[in-house]
C-alpha cells in the first residue's frame, strides 16, 4: 500500500498564488484607514519628570484611540506668549494646548480660540462637572461663552526658614504686622527679613498683598481699583518693609530663580512661591522650610493669589470633534501629573487631590489652608477679560514692584501703574 503524497500539484500552487494576487490587489485598491492626527501644545509645568508623565498620558490615548493620534509637544515659558501667537498668525496654532492663566482669554479676544460651551453641557449632563473645584469653571467664562477648562491650580505661598526664626527666638507670624516686625527682628549680616525678585515672580508679592488685604485691581464692573484705600495699605505695608531694611536689596534685578537661590542658601527668612518650593530645595533644605499660615490682613482679611490654568481648543483646528473627545480625555485621566510628574499646580479636579498630595504634608497644608482664600486679579469681576493678561504680562506690574523694593516714592509708582493699566483697560 503506497502512501499518497501531499505535496500540491502545480496546479494547486498556480491556484493559490492567484488568490494572494488577487487578495493584494484588493487591498491595495481599498481606501487607507482614516486616521486624524492632532497636535497638543503643552508648558512645562513642573521638573523634568513632568514632560515625561505628560507624554505617557498622550502614550495611553493614542493606544486607546486609534483613530486619533496626538503628537506632544513640550512648549518652554521663555517667550511663550509670542510663540503662540505668531502659530496663530501663520496658520499653524496647535489644535488642543495649555496655557498660562490668562491665555485662552486674550486669544479667543483675537478670533483663535474655539469655545467648548458643548464640552461644558457634556460635562454636566454625565455629572462629571460637579468634580471641578468649585467656582473654577465659572472663571472661565468671558462674553457669554467657555473659552476654556480648568485642569490646574497655581497659588502663592509664604515660606519661611525655620533655623533662622529659631535662631533669632522669632514666632511665625500671623497677620501683617507680626510678619513685618519678625522679618525687621531677622534682619542681620548678610541675613535679610525676606528676599523677592523683580521679575514677574516679584509682582506676585503685589498681587498677594492687596488681595490678601481685601483690596484687588477690579471692582464687580470691571473698573480698574488699583489705587484703592486697601490696596493702598498693603503697598504700604511692602515699602515699609524696604524702608525698615528687612527686604534683601538684590531683590530689583533678582529673577525668581535668583531668589530661590537665595532663599536656600539661608540669606533670608521669608519668601513667597509656589507650592513646589521645597521639593526644589533638596532634601537637608526641604527640611528646614515651613509655611507661614495664611496671614490676616489689618481688617482681618485672608487672601493670596492664585490662577486657574486651563486646556484650550483652536479655531484653526481641522477636527474639532476629535479635538472635543481629547480634551475631555486628558481632563478625566491627567492625574499622573501629580503621582508621577510632580507638577506644582494643585489639582482643579476634587476627585484627584487626595491622590495629588498623598504623604507631602506642607502640599496638604496649602489645600487646606491656602486654597479656600486664594483669588484671581479680577476676581471681583464676574467671569474672565482679556485685559488681565495683558496686565500681568505687559511689564506694567514688574516696573512697579522693581521700583518698590527700589524704595521710590509709593504715590508715585501707583499713579504711575495706574495709568498705564487705565490705557491697557481703554
Amino acid at each position: 500500500m503506497t502512501i499518497a503524497s501531499k505535496r500540491p500539484t502545480r496546479a494547486g500552487r498556480t491556484s493559490s498564488l492567484a488568490l494572494l494576487t488577487a487578495a493584494a490587489a484588493m487591498l491595495a485598491s481599498a481606501p487607507a484607514y482614516a486616521q486624524v492626527q492632532l497636535d497638543f501644545w503643552d508648558m512645562i509645568w513642573g521638573p523634568p519628570e513632568y514632560i515625561d508623565a505628560a507624554e505617557a498620558i498622550v502614550e495611553q490615548f493614542n493606544e486607546e484611540h486609534p483613530d486619533i493620534q496626538v503628537t506632544y509637544r513640550s512648549v518652554p515659558w521663555a517667550n511663550w506668549y509670542q510663540t503662540f501667537v505668531t502659530a496663530v498668525g501663520a496658520g499653524s496654532a496647535p489644535d488642543v494646548s495649555t496655557g498660562a492663566g490668562y491665555q485662552a482669554v486674550q486669544l479667543y479676544d483675537m478670533g483663535a480660540i474655539r469655545p467648548i460651551d458643548d464640552v461644558i453641557e457634556e460635562l454636566r449632563a454625565e455629572g462629571d462637572l460637579d468634580d471641578f473645584i468649585d467656582g473654577t469653571v465659572e472663571t472661565l467664562r468671558y462674553d457669554g461663552h467657555y473659552v476654556a477648562l480648568p485642569w490646574g491650580l497655581d497659588i502663592r505661598v509664604w515660606y519661611y526658614r525655620e533655623s533662622i526664626l529659631e535662631e533669632a527666638g522669632i514666632e511665625v507670624p500671623s497677620n501683617f504686622e507680626e510678619m513685618r516686625a519678625a522679618a525687621a527682628a531677622a534682619t542681620g549680616g548678610d541675613v535679610y527679613g525676606l528676599v523677592s525678585s523683580g521679575d514677574t515672580g516679584g509682582t506676585h508679592y503685589a498681587f498677594s498683598a492687596m488681595l490678601n488685604n481685601g483690596g484687588g485691581l477690579f471692582d464687580e464692573d470691571r473698573n480698574l481699583t488699583l489705587t484703592s484705600e486697601r490696596n493702598m495699605e498693603a503697598m504700604q505695608w511692602l515699602a515699609d518693609m524696604v524702608a525698615d531694611g528687612s527686604v534683601h536689596p538684590a531683590s530689583p534685578g533678582y529673577s525668581s530663580d535668583d531668589r530661590r537661590a537665595a532663599f536656600f542658601q539661608g540669606q533670608a527668612a521669608f519668601t513667597i512661591d509656589n507650592p513646589g518650593l521645597d521639593g526644589a530645595a533638596g532634601e537637608e533644605i526641604a527640611a528646614d522650610i515651613g509655611i507661614v499660615p495664611p496671614l490676616e490682613g489689618f481688617h482681618g482679611d485672608k487672601g493670596t493669589i492664585f490662577w486657574v490654568n486651563n486646556i484650550m481648543m483652536y479655531e484653526q483646528t481641522e477636527h474639532p470633534e476629535e479635538a472635543k473627545t481629547f480634551l475631555k480625555w486628558w481632563s478625566q485621566n491627567q492625574l499622573p501629573l501629580w503621582t508621577e510628574g510632580n507638577t506644582t499646580q494643585m489639582p482643579a479636579r476634587k476627585s484627584f487631590v487626595e491622590a495629588a498630595v498623598g504623604d507631602r504634608e506642607n502640599y496638604r497644608y496649602i489645600v487646606e489652608n491656602y486654597l479656600p482664600v486664594g483669588k484671581t486679579t479680577g476676581y471681583a469681576a464676574e467671569g474672565i477679560f482679556p485685559e488681565l493678561s495683558e496686565i500681568e504680562g505687559e511689564g506694567v506690574m514688574q516696573t512697579l514692584i522693581q521700583q518698590l523694593w527700589q524704595g521710590r516714592d509709593l504715590n508715585e509708582i501707583m499713579e504711575q501703574a495706574e495709568s498705564r493699566m487705565q490705557d491697557i483697560m481703554r
